[in-house]
């Protein structure tokens, strides 16, 4: 937590400026940015919560929930949830692969697959429940 605390509390206070500043070297546009805090108002707690689910994502989803300036007690909550299943994942791994540690890394990928097959099933249901109450 207090890692993702960090990196959300620095995109606070430098992310804004530093994007606007040097954004257009990536081709990101101040348009993108106002994109990406709309989409996290309406949907960051689905995004905190799957972002920390899917390695590599996981470690920088702290940054857009700060751009977008999320509220920190639902940013903590989704964050601690999504880190929690993680944790408990791995450590359910360890207790019941043992030592075998092939045999960890190959359910590892499997298990990280399904997780993200998982994530991309609840955001599209979470997406079409939105789509048809905002009709």
């Amino acid at each position: 937590m207090l890692g993702a605390l960090v990196n959300y509390y620095l995109a606070i206070k430098l992310g804004r400026p530093l994007l606007i500043r040097y954004g257009k070297y990536v081709m990101f546009k101040e348009h993108n940015l106002q994109q990406m805090e709309n989409f996290f108002a309406r949907h960051g707690h689905i995004s905190t919560f799957t972002g920390r689910l899917i390695p590599m994502i996981r470690q920088y989803i702290s940054i857009p929930a700060g751009l977008a300036r999320m509220n920190l007690s639902v940013f903590c909550f989704y964050t601690g949830l999504g880190a929690g299943i993680w944790v408990i994942v791995l450590t359910l791994l360890g207790y019941f692969i043992g030592e075998n540690e092939l045999l960890i890394k190959e359910y590892l990928r499997d298990i990280v697959i399904a997780l993200f097959i998982s994530c991309v099933i609840g955001i599209t249901l979470y997406w079409n429940y939105h789509r048809r109450s905002s009709r």
